[in-house]
């Protein structure tokens, strides 16, 4: 007499049924994709002012009819080509000519902060 080996399909079925039960309670747990999302959306934003920031400082180091003057952090987004997303705010100290200032991007969902480049 042979004897086979295996799992019987009571034991299979438990097996889904346990799997079925993490899914729907521990995973969504342990992702939260909406806070993620918005976070990397402020940092998308500051890296683009920041980007911005240094395009337009080389432009209009370059050629002083490129770009526009920045002498607050406020005045980065004017560097920003299509401007700066609503429901975000720019805050940060007056920035000197040739100078760096570390600003801050703000939502209502978060903040970001970037380097803001001072040029006349």
């Amino acid at each position: 007499m042979k004897r086979e080996s295996g799992f019987t399909l009571i034991e299979l079925v438990m097996v889904i049924v346990i799997l079925g039960i993490l899914a729907a309670v521990a995973i969504p747990q342990f992702i939260d994709l909406k806070s993620d999302a918005q976070t990397a959306a402020v940092a998308g934003v500051g890296g683009a002012l920041a980007s911005a920031s240094a395009i337009n400082f080389a432009a209009r180091t370059a050629n002083t009819a490129k770009g526009v003057a920045v002498a607050n952090c406020a005045g980065v987004t004017a560097a920003l080509q299509g401007g700066l997303p609503s429901g975000y705010a720019v805050t940060g100290p007056s920035i000197g000519n040739g100078s760096a200032a570390v600003c801050s991007v703000t939502a209502s969902f978060g903040t970001a902060t970037f380097t803001g480049l001072g040029i006349t």
